[in-house]
């Protein structure tokens, strides 16, 4: 047991939580499982008790390089609660956006501009991204279109037409991009 120990022990010199050693020693199943028996309360001789010594002191090396378990006094392993708060804390503060990307979030509307020059230019936009000039559609293939940025395209559709920005013609059968 003290060579096991050791060996782990040896393995650890580069430590301190960093997202990229703590993802990828949880995408490994032998070290998330030892994580998993760590923070349940499995005492050292149980953790990964199956298997042979080398896969288990991998394991376990994983886990105490990555930050997510470390040694206690009395030479356990036991698994700090403020590694994940510590994680996050070192990521940098969202930054904040200018012009139409702060109506956005993942290429879709989160939000709506109440001013209606900057609403007019996100639909603008919009509707240059979605419909080319000269091109007739279908409220069907309009909806499609427009589904990727909303989930309330008819809503979205509205706004386009109550602005001038997407003509609908008498019969409602197309709809077209203004000049």
């Amino acid at each position: 047991m003290q060579s096991e120990e050791n060996a782990v022990t040896v393995t650890t010199m580069v430590s301190g939580p960093h997202w990229r050693r703590v993802v990828a020693a949880l995408a490994n199943t032998d070290a998330r499982t030892a994580y998993a028996q760590i923070v349940l309360g499995a005492e050292l001789p149980d953790v990964l008790a199956d298997l042979n010594d080398h896969r288990r002191n991998r394991a376990i090396a994983a886990l105490l390089e990555s930050g997510l378990v470390e040694r206690n006094a009395a030479s356990d392993l036991e698994a700090p609660e403020a590694i994940f708060r510590d994680l996050l804390r070192q990521q940098p503060r969202r930054q904040p956006q200018t012009g139409l990307a702060r109506f956005m979030r993942l290429g879709r509307i989160e939000r709506y501009p109440a001013n209606m020059t900057e609403r007019r230019e996100l639909l603008a936009w919009i509707v240059s991204e979605t419909i080319e000039p000269g091109e007739h559609l279908t409220e069907k293939q309009v909806n499609e279109r427009l589904l990727s940025y909303s989930d309330d395209v008819v809503m979205l559709r509205r706004y386009m037409i109550d602005f001038g920005l997407l003509e609908r013609t008498a019969s409602g059968s197309s709809y077209s991009r203004q000049a």
